[in-house]
Parts: structure tokens; C-alpha cells; sequence
């Protein structure tokens, strides 16, 4: 383009003496003039921007697979989190029980009854702080998962887009204090990923 341009315009300079000498006798054809306003409004080609960003918190906030992963792990915490409650109310339960008649009890049945209590509790703490492990470890596993479903189709949309560099931006933790909204790409993001989620689920379901 850089050439042709330089060749159209010396063109243009070799032909200007010659118009401005006939200029006095006679008026330049139409046709000439036509021309050089359809050349001169020819709009330039767009080029795609190399530097792009998506807003992560709309991406996942609208993310189908993560918002069923969410669902998944706060169904999966809040079973976990009703069966420790029940075991923890029957073991008060036992504890109420040896307060009422632990006065009637032999020394050594207060002792047994005691050590049995204090190991239930023990377990009890342990199950809690495994599960806890447990929950946390998953919902690691699943964003480690979410992240390279995003990565794999932010770098196959940058090869088709021509794409250097796809930075993420949340709002109040972010490198990225303006980014003009035509470089904002988190829509189309969102749509593909959905896209192809609805599509590996109706492939699984076959």
C-alpha cells in the first residue's frame, strides 16, 4: 500500500505542471476528477488490535461450566457442613446426658465416660479439618480446570484473531487502570466458552 501510494502521488506531481498550464485555455476533464475523490475517500483497512483483555469477574460471573462447578461444590459443602452439624449435635447431646448422671457414676465410670467424650471430640475436629482440606483441594482442582478451558480458547481465538497478548482485568486488583472498550473482548469470550461447554455436554450425554 506504502507503494502504491508513493507511485500515485508522483504521478500526481508529474501530471501538475501540465494541468496548471492547461488550466487557462480549458477545464480538466470529469473523469480525472472523479478519480482522485474516489481514491482520496477510500477508507484506510482496519487493523486488529495485537493487545486485548477480558474483565475476568464478567467472564466467570457468566461462564456456564463455572457457574455449574460453583453449584456442584456449594451443594457438595453444604453436605458436608449438615452431617458434621449432626454429628456435633449428638455429641452434646452426650455431653448434657454424663452432666445429669455423671454425679452418680462410679470414679472409674466418670473416667471412662470422659475419655470416651474427649476422643469423640478429637475425631469429630479431625473429620471437620479433613473435609475442610477435602473442599478446598476440589474447588482448587475445578479453577485449575476453569483456568485451562479459558487459557485453550483465549489462545485458539488469538491465532484466528491475530492476537499478541490477552491481559485480565479485575476490577480494583488489576495492572490495568483504562482499557479502551474496542480492545475489550470478554463477551465474545463468554460466548465461545458457553459454546463450547454446551457442546462437550452434548457430546457426553451421547
Amino acid at each position: 500500500m506504502a507503494v502504491l501510494s508513493a507511485s500515485f502521488s508522483a504521478c500526481k506531481n508529474d501530471q501538475a505542471p501540465k494541468q496548471a498550464t492547461t488550466a487557462t485555455t480549458q477545464t480538466a476533464p470529469a473523469t480525472e476528477t472523479t478519480e482522485a475523490d474516489d481514491t482520496e475517500a477510500a477508507p484506510a483497512a482496519a487493523v486488529a488490535p495485537e493487545i486485548v483483555f477480558v474483565n475476568s469477574d464478567t467472564l466467570l460471573n457468566r461462564y456456564q461450566y463455572f457457574k455449574d462447578v460453583k453449584a456442584r461444590l456449594e451443594a457438595k459443602g453444604k453436605r458436608m457442613e449438615n452431617d458434621l452439624r449432626g454429628k456435633a449435635t449428638s455429641f452434646q447431646k452426650e455431653v448434657e446426658q454424663y452432666r445429669q448422671t455423671g454425679a452418680n457414676m462410679t470414679q472409674e465410670q466418670r473416667a471412662a465416660t470422659e475419655q470416651r467424650l474427649a476422643q469423640k471430640e478429637q475425631q469429630l475436629a479431625g473429620q471437620q479439618q479433613t473435609l475442610g482440606n477435602q473442599l478446598a483441594k476440589d474447588e482448587n482442582d475445578e479453577m485449575k480446570k476453569i483456568y485451562e478451558k479459558v487459557e485453550a480458547h483465549l489462545k485458539k481465538v488469538s491465532q484466528e484473531k491475530g492476537y499478541k497478548m490477552v491481559l485480565t482485568y479485575t476490577r480494583g486488583n488489576s495492572a490495568i487502570l483504562y482499557g479502551d472498550q474496542t480492545l475489550d473482548i470478554t463477551n465474545d469470550a463468554v460466548k465461545g466458552l458457553n459454546e463450547e461447554y454446551k457442546a462437550s455436554k452434548a457430546s457426553t450425554k451421547k
